[in-house]
């Protein structure tokens, strides 16, 4: 089964992302941003480099499936987009800053683009040739 291009784009985009958030939770300036993921999440008490680790490995697993057009991948991305297109939508309501904006177009062309081929998904679950 082929997977569609789409979905190789995002896997790529969020492989890229995850690496991102690894190397910054080595390097990482808590004083550089103000509203850090652990802001985001609303937790007051957690380290921001533990935040940025789990996040990165829970993409890394999301990508995993994804990519190869397992079901639990397709929720998994469903879920992450639909969570951080809230977070980031709120945030946009709160601080209109560009990156908000971003993030959350971003999130919801993943959203629906997922859902178009969702198809795809199914029919390697049931082994039905492309």
């Amino acid at each position: 089964m082929n997977r569609p291009l789409g979905v190789s784009l995002i896997g790529y985009f969020y492989i890229f992302g995850a690496s991102i958030l690894l190397f910054t939770s080595v390097f990482y300036d808590p004083n550089a941003n103000h509203i850090g993921l652990v802001t985001r999440f609303g937790f007051a008490d957690v380290p921001e480099r533990l935040i940025r680790v789990l996040v990165a490995l829970i993409s890394i697993v999301m990508i995993y499936g994804y990519m190869r057009l397992e079901m639990w991948g397709f929720w998994m991305m469903i879920g992450y987009s639909a969570l951080f297109g809230m977070i980031s939508l709120t945030l946009l309501l709160s601080h209109n800053q560009q990156p908000f904006i971003g993030n959350s177009i971003w999130s919801m062309i993943v959203l629906i683009y997922s859902i178009y081929v969702k198809p795809s998904f199914k029919m390697k679950q049931q082994g039905i040739p492309n």
